[in-house]
Protein backbone atom coordinates (compact mmCIF):
# COMPACT_ATOMS: atom_id res chain seq x y z
CA UNK A 1 0.00 0.00 0.00
CA UNK A 2 2.51 1.98 0.86
CA UNK A 3 4.30 1.60 -2.83
CA UNK A 4 1.06 2.43 -4.32
CA UNK A 5 1.02 6.11 -2.08
CA UNK A 6 4.48 6.69 -2.90
CA UNK A 7 3.87 6.16 -6.84
CA UNK A 8 0.52 8.12 -7.20
CA UNK A 9 2.31 11.05 -4.88
CA UNK A 10 5.20 10.72 -7.29
CA UNK A 11 2.70 11.07 -10.34
CA UNK A 12 0.68 13.85 -8.66
CA UNK A 13 4.12 15.96 -8.49
CA UNK A 14 4.92 15.13 -12.04
CA UNK A 15 1.47 16.26 -13.38
CA UNK A 16 2.04 19.42 -11.26
CA UNK A 17 5.27 20.38 -12.93
CA UNK A 18 3.95 19.59 -16.30
CA UNK A 19 0.87 22.13 -15.83
CA UNK A 20 3.84 24.61 -14.33
CA UNK A 21 5.70 24.08 -17.71
CA UNK A 22 2.65 24.52 -19.74
CA UNK A 23 1.29 27.77 -18.19
CA UNK A 24 2.89 31.01 -18.85
CA UNK A 25 3.30 34.48 -17.43
CA UNK A 26 -0.53 35.54 -18.94
CA UNK A 27 -1.82 32.50 -16.79
CA UNK A 28 -0.53 33.46 -13.19
CA UNK A 29 -1.25 37.67 -14.24
CA UNK A 30 -4.68 36.68 -15.99
CA UNK A 31 -6.60 38.40 -12.60
CA UNK A 32 -3.84 41.24 -12.45
CA UNK A 33 -3.13 42.86 -16.33
CA UNK A 34 -2.53 41.85 -19.49
CA UNK A 35 1.34 40.55 -20.59
CA UNK A 36 2.52 41.84 -23.82
CA UNK A 37 5.90 41.52 -25.50
CA UNK A 38 7.74 43.59 -28.02
CA UNK A 39 8.59 41.45 -31.27
CA UNK A 40 9.80 41.92 -34.62
CA UNK A 41 8.16 40.25 -37.76
CA UNK A 42 10.94 37.30 -37.28
CA UNK A 43 9.38 36.44 -34.37
CA UNK A 44 6.49 34.91 -35.89
CA UNK A 45 7.99 32.84 -37.99
CA UNK A 46 7.00 28.76 -36.51
CA UNK A 47 9.66 27.79 -34.05
CA UNK A 48 11.05 28.26 -30.20
CA UNK A 49 10.53 32.03 -29.96
CA UNK A 50 6.86 32.07 -31.80
CA UNK A 51 6.07 29.35 -29.32
CA UNK A 52 7.59 31.17 -26.33
CA UNK A 53 5.41 34.27 -27.35
CA UNK A 54 1.95 32.52 -27.03
CA UNK A 55 2.80 30.27 -24.21
CA UNK A 56 3.79 33.73 -21.86
CA UNK A 57 2.14 36.64 -23.27
CA UNK A 58 -1.53 37.38 -24.40
CA UNK A 59 -0.54 41.13 -25.79
CA UNK A 60 2.50 42.01 -28.14
CA UNK A 61 4.30 45.64 -29.36
CA UNK A 62 5.53 45.46 -32.57
CA UNK A 63 9.42 47.08 -31.83
CA UNK A 64 10.02 49.56 -34.42
CA UNK A 65 7.14 47.73 -36.97
CA UNK A 66 4.93 50.49 -36.79
CA UNK A 67 7.35 53.70 -36.10
CA UNK A 68 7.00 56.47 -38.61
CA UNK A 69 10.04 55.93 -40.01
CA UNK A 70 10.25 52.06 -40.57
CA UNK A 71 6.29 51.99 -41.34
CA UNK A 72 6.10 55.53 -43.62
CA UNK A 73 9.62 55.91 -45.04
CA UNK A 74 8.81 57.71 -48.46
CA UNK A 75 5.52 60.62 -48.36
CA UNK A 76 3.71 58.11 -51.09
CA UNK A 77 5.06 54.90 -49.69
CA UNK A 78 3.54 52.74 -46.86
CA UNK A 79 5.87 49.52 -45.81
CA UNK A 80 3.13 47.40 -44.31
CA UNK A 81 3.84 44.30 -44.72
CA UNK A 82 5.86 43.44 -41.32
CA UNK A 83 3.14 45.34 -39.19
CA UNK A 84 0.83 43.30 -41.15
CA UNK A 85 2.58 40.07 -40.07
CA UNK A 86 2.88 40.72 -36.51
CA UNK A 87 -0.87 41.64 -36.40
CA UNK A 88 -1.75 38.52 -38.53
CA UNK A 89 0.16 36.72 -36.04
CA UNK A 90 -1.64 37.91 -33.28
CA UNK A 91 -4.94 37.60 -34.40
CA UNK A 92 -4.48 33.58 -35.30
CA UNK A 93 -3.08 33.39 -31.58
CA UNK A 94 -5.65 35.09 -29.58
CA UNK A 95 -3.03 37.99 -28.60
CA UNK A 96 -4.12 42.17 -28.05
CA UNK A 97 -1.98 44.39 -30.10
CA UNK A 98 -0.56 47.72 -29.12
CA UNK A 99 0.54 50.06 -31.71
CA UNK A 100 3.47 52.12 -31.37
CA UNK A 101 3.55 54.80 -32.18
CA UNK A 102 2.11 57.94 -33.91
CA UNK A 103 4.14 60.67 -33.09
CA UNK A 104 7.83 60.31 -31.92
CA UNK A 105 10.67 63.09 -32.64
CA UNK A 106 12.90 60.15 -33.28
CA UNK A 107 12.66 57.87 -36.27
CA UNK A 108 10.48 60.31 -38.03
CA UNK A 109 12.14 60.24 -41.81
CA UNK A 110 13.02 63.80 -42.79
CA UNK A 111 10.79 64.04 -45.67
CA UNK A 112 8.37 64.61 -43.06
CA UNK A 113 9.78 68.04 -42.01
CA UNK A 114 10.75 68.98 -45.05
CA UNK A 115 9.16 70.48 -48.75
CA UNK A 116 11.40 71.25 -51.90
CA UNK A 117 14.42 71.52 -49.25
CA UNK A 118 12.78 73.87 -47.18
CA UNK A 119 10.74 73.34 -43.98
CA UNK A 120 7.31 72.30 -43.67
CA UNK A 121 5.07 75.13 -42.22
CA UNK A 122 2.41 74.63 -39.27
CA UNK A 123 -0.55 74.08 -41.54
CA UNK A 124 2.11 71.55 -43.90
CA UNK A 125 3.36 69.74 -40.85
CA UNK A 126 -0.32 69.03 -39.48
CA UNK A 127 -1.43 67.98 -42.28
CA UNK A 128 0.91 65.33 -42.80
CA UNK A 129 0.72 64.31 -39.11
CA UNK A 130 -3.07 64.05 -39.70
CA UNK A 131 -3.05 61.89 -42.93
CA UNK A 132 -0.05 59.63 -41.44
CA UNK A 133 -1.79 58.76 -38.24
CA UNK A 134 -5.37 58.01 -40.11
CA UNK A 135 -3.80 55.84 -42.71
CA UNK A 136 -2.11 53.91 -40.06
CA UNK A 137 -4.81 53.99 -37.27
CA UNK A 138 -7.37 52.88 -40.13
CA UNK A 139 -5.60 50.23 -41.26
CA UNK A 140 -5.29 48.23 -37.91
CA UNK A 141 -8.67 49.32 -36.95
CA UNK A 142 -10.48 46.99 -34.99
CA UNK A 143 -7.25 44.70 -34.70
CA UNK A 144 -5.59 46.74 -32.31
CA UNK A 145 -6.85 47.69 -28.54
CA UNK A 146 -4.49 50.82 -27.72
CA UNK A 147 -1.67 53.63 -28.96
CA UNK A 148 1.35 55.29 -27.83
CA UNK A 149 -0.08 58.09 -29.32
CA UNK A 150 2.54 60.26 -28.82
CA UNK A 151 6.04 59.32 -27.08
CA UNK A 152 8.94 60.86 -25.31
CA UNK A 153 7.95 64.81 -25.70
CA UNK A 154 8.93 65.98 -22.03
CA UNK A 155 12.31 66.81 -21.63
CA UNK A 156 14.79 64.96 -19.26
CA UNK A 157 16.49 68.12 -17.38
CA UNK A 158 15.27 71.85 -16.56
CA UNK A 159 11.87 72.29 -15.57
CA UNK A 160 10.67 72.94 -19.14
CA UNK A 161 6.86 70.71 -20.19
CA UNK A 162 8.00 70.28 -24.01
CA UNK A 163 10.84 68.60 -25.75
CA UNK A 164 11.85 71.15 -28.30
CA UNK A 165 11.59 69.02 -31.25
CA UNK A 166 10.55 69.70 -34.75
CA UNK A 167 6.88 69.12 -33.81
CA UNK A 168 6.80 71.45 -30.94
CA UNK A 169 9.19 74.31 -33.23
CA UNK A 170 6.84 73.98 -36.40
CA UNK A 171 3.56 73.43 -34.63
CA UNK A 172 3.48 74.60 -31.34
CA UNK A 173 2.66 72.60 -28.12
CA UNK A 174 -0.72 71.80 -29.74
CA UNK A 175 0.65 69.37 -32.19
CA UNK A 176 0.44 66.60 -29.20
CA UNK A 177 -3.78 67.44 -28.81
CA UNK A 178 -3.91 66.92 -32.75
CA UNK A 179 -1.95 63.45 -32.69
CA UNK A 180 -4.35 62.40 -30.34
CA UNK A 181 -7.48 64.16 -32.19
CA UNK A 182 -6.71 62.40 -35.22
CA UNK A 183 -6.26 58.72 -33.78
CA UNK A 184 -9.62 58.88 -32.05
CA UNK A 185 -10.80 59.93 -35.03
CA UNK A 186 -9.99 57.24 -37.09
CA UNK A 187 -10.64 54.49 -34.50
CA UNK A 188 -12.96 55.61 -31.60
CA UNK A 189 -12.81 52.35 -29.73
CA UNK A 190 -9.11 52.39 -28.99
CA UNK A 191 -7.28 53.49 -25.93
CA UNK A 192 -4.79 55.90 -26.46
CA UNK A 193 -1.53 56.54 -24.24
CA UNK A 194 0.53 59.16 -23.87
CA UNK A 195 4.15 57.10 -23.46
CA UNK A 196 7.55 58.32 -21.79
CA UNK A 197 10.67 56.95 -19.94
CA UNK A 198 12.15 58.37 -16.80
CA UNK A 199 8.59 58.54 -15.18
CA UNK A 200 10.02 57.93 -11.58
CA UNK A 201 12.39 61.09 -11.86
CA UNK A 202 10.44 63.32 -9.75
CA UNK A 203 11.00 66.18 -12.06
CA UNK A 204 10.20 64.72 -15.43
CA UNK A 205 7.12 62.97 -13.70
CA UNK A 206 5.67 66.33 -12.35
CA UNK A 207 6.20 67.73 -16.07
CA UNK A 208 4.64 64.74 -17.52
CA UNK A 209 1.81 65.15 -14.94
CA UNK A 210 1.38 68.46 -15.82
CA UNK A 211 0.84 67.85 -19.83
CA UNK A 212 -1.59 65.32 -19.09
CA UNK A 213 -3.83 67.34 -17.12
CA UNK A 214 -3.96 69.62 -19.29
CA UNK A 215 -4.83 67.01 -22.02
CA UNK A 216 -7.79 65.86 -19.88
CA UNK A 217 -8.83 69.40 -18.84
CA UNK A 218 -9.27 70.49 -22.51
CA UNK A 219 -11.20 67.20 -22.85
CA UNK A 220 -8.65 65.84 -25.63
CA UNK A 221 -9.38 61.69 -25.52
CA UNK A 222 -6.20 60.02 -23.48
CA UNK A 223 -7.14 56.94 -22.14
CA UNK A 224 -4.01 56.17 -20.16
CA UNK A 225 -0.05 56.94 -19.75
CA UNK A 226 2.65 54.38 -20.51
CA UNK A 227 5.44 54.21 -17.73
CA UNK A 228 8.12 52.50 -20.59
CA UNK A 229 10.17 50.75 -17.80
CA UNK A 230 13.70 50.81 -19.19
CA UNK A 231 14.91 50.03 -15.64
CA UNK A 232 18.36 48.35 -13.65
CA UNK A 233 19.27 46.57 -10.91
CA UNK A 234 19.93 49.68 -9.17
CA UNK A 235 16.74 51.40 -10.06
CA UNK A 236 13.71 52.34 -9.40
CA UNK A 237 12.75 52.11 -5.50
CA UNK A 238 9.60 50.37 -5.05
CA UNK A 239 8.36 54.12 -3.59
CA UNK A 240 8.92 56.15 -6.81
CA UNK A 241 7.77 53.21 -8.95
CA UNK A 242 4.77 53.52 -6.43
CA UNK A 243 4.40 57.03 -6.73
CA UNK A 244 4.64 57.45 -10.40
CA UNK A 245 1.28 54.80 -10.69
CA UNK A 246 -0.24 56.33 -8.01
CA UNK A 247 -0.25 60.34 -9.12
CA UNK A 248 -0.80 59.21 -12.87
CA UNK A 249 -4.13 57.18 -12.34
CA UNK A 250 -4.96 59.97 -9.93
CA UNK A 251 -6.23 61.63 -13.01
CA UNK A 252 -8.29 58.66 -14.24
CA UNK A 253 -6.16 57.04 -16.47
CA UNK A 254 -5.12 53.55 -16.90
CA UNK A 255 -1.45 53.16 -16.25
CA UNK A 256 0.83 50.79 -18.09
CA UNK A 257 4.04 49.33 -17.93
CA UNK A 258 5.01 49.49 -21.87
CA UNK A 259 8.76 48.77 -22.60
CA UNK A 260 9.95 46.90 -19.31
CA UNK A 261 13.34 45.65 -18.91
CA UNK A 262 15.63 45.30 -16.23
CA UNK A 263 19.85 46.20 -17.44
CA UNK A 264 22.08 44.28 -14.97
CA UNK A 265 24.56 47.51 -15.27
CA UNK A 266 24.10 51.27 -14.38
CA UNK A 267 21.74 52.96 -16.51
CA UNK A 268 23.78 55.66 -18.78
CA UNK A 269 22.06 57.24 -21.76
CA UNK A 270 24.64 58.68 -23.72
CA UNK A 271 27.03 56.43 -25.93
CA UNK A 272 30.88 56.38 -24.80
CA UNK A 273 34.14 54.02 -25.80
CA UNK A 274 34.57 51.26 -23.48
CA UNK A 275 36.50 52.01 -20.46
CA UNK A 276 39.37 49.43 -18.74
CA UNK A 277 36.91 49.47 -16.10
CA UNK A 278 34.03 48.05 -17.54
CA UNK A 279 32.23 44.92 -16.20
CA UNK A 280 30.62 42.98 -19.41
CA UNK A 281 29.69 39.60 -17.92
CA UNK A 282 26.36 38.36 -15.62
CA UNK A 283 28.24 37.07 -12.00
CA UNK A 284 25.95 35.25 -9.58
CA UNK A 285 25.90 38.37 -7.48
CA UNK A 286 24.28 40.67 -10.27
CA UNK A 287 21.43 37.83 -11.41
CA UNK A 288 21.00 37.53 -7.47
CA UNK A 289 20.08 41.96 -7.49
CA UNK A 290 18.05 41.15 -10.96
CA UNK A 291 16.05 38.40 -8.91
CA UNK A 292 15.24 40.97 -6.42
CA UNK A 293 14.21 43.50 -8.21
CA UNK A 294 11.63 41.95 -10.82
CA UNK A 295 10.14 40.40 -7.57
CA UNK A 296 10.22 44.12 -5.85
CA UNK A 297 8.80 45.41 -9.24
CA UNK A 298 5.77 42.74 -9.74
CA UNK A 299 4.83 43.57 -6.10
CA UNK A 300 4.12 46.97 -7.06
CA UNK A 301 2.35 46.08 -10.08
CA UNK A 302 0.44 43.85 -8.54
CA UNK A 303 -0.36 46.15 -5.08
CA UNK A 304 -2.27 48.96 -8.47
CA UNK A 305 -4.10 45.85 -9.68
CA UNK A 306 -7.07 47.92 -11.61
CA UNK A 307 -5.00 50.38 -12.30
CA UNK A 308 -1.94 49.17 -13.96
CA UNK A 309 -4.15 47.58 -17.09
CA UNK A 310 -0.67 46.21 -18.81
CA UNK A 311 2.59 44.93 -18.48
CA UNK A 312 4.89 44.94 -21.70
CA UNK A 313 8.66 43.47 -21.79
CA UNK A 314 10.65 45.12 -24.22
CA UNK A 315 12.32 42.39 -26.23
CA UNK A 316 11.28 38.82 -25.57
CA UNK A 317 14.68 37.42 -24.20
CA UNK A 318 18.28 37.73 -23.54
CA UNK A 319 19.33 36.33 -26.70
CA UNK A 320 18.44 39.69 -28.67
CA UNK A 321 17.77 43.14 -26.67
CA UNK A 322 17.99 46.61 -27.65
CA UNK A 323 20.38 47.23 -24.74
CA UNK A 324 23.12 45.41 -26.61
CA UNK A 325 26.14 47.13 -28.06
CA UNK A 326 25.18 49.92 -25.52
CA UNK A 327 26.76 51.98 -24.29
CA UNK A 328 29.79 50.92 -25.90
CA UNK A 329 30.38 48.20 -29.07
CA UNK A 330 30.23 44.72 -28.01
CA UNK A 331 28.18 44.32 -24.34
CA UNK A 332 26.15 42.15 -24.26
CA UNK A 333 22.74 42.82 -21.37
CA UNK A 334 21.15 40.66 -19.73
CA UNK A 335 17.83 42.08 -18.56
CA UNK A 336 14.53 39.74 -19.28
CA UNK A 337 13.05 37.07 -17.70
CA UNK A 338 14.57 34.02 -20.76
CA UNK A 339 17.87 33.91 -20.82
CA UNK A 340 19.85 33.27 -24.09
CA UNK A 341 18.65 30.11 -24.49
CA UNK A 342 14.98 31.28 -24.22
CA UNK A 343 14.79 29.19 -20.70
CA UNK A 344 13.29 31.05 -17.54
CA UNK A 345 15.69 32.53 -15.32
CA UNK A 346 15.62 32.81 -11.57
CA UNK A 347 14.08 36.15 -11.75
CA UNK A 348 10.76 34.42 -13.86
CA UNK A 349 10.45 32.60 -10.82
CA UNK A 350 10.25 35.05 -8.94
CA UNK A 351 7.60 36.69 -10.84
CA UNK A 352 5.17 34.19 -10.80
CA UNK A 353 5.49 32.88 -6.82
CA UNK A 354 2.93 34.89 -4.87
Amino acid sequence: MKKIYSGLFIFLLSVAFLQAQEKGLKDYYKDYFLIGVAVNPRMMEPGAESTLIVQHFNSMTPENAMKMGPIHPEENRYNWEPADKIVEFAQKNGLKVRGHTLCWHNQTPKWFFTKNEQQVTREELLARMKQHITDVVSRYKGKLYAWDVVNEAVPDKGDEIYRKSKFYEIIGEDYIEKAFEYAHAADPDALLFYNDYNTENASKRDRIYQLVKKLKEKGVSIHGVGLQGHWSVYEPTAQELDESISKFASLGLQVQITELDVSVYVKEHERREKKPTDITSFPPEIQQKQTEQYKKLFEVFRKHRGQLTGVTFWNLSDKSTWLDSFPFPGRKDYPLLFDTELKPKPAYWEVIKF
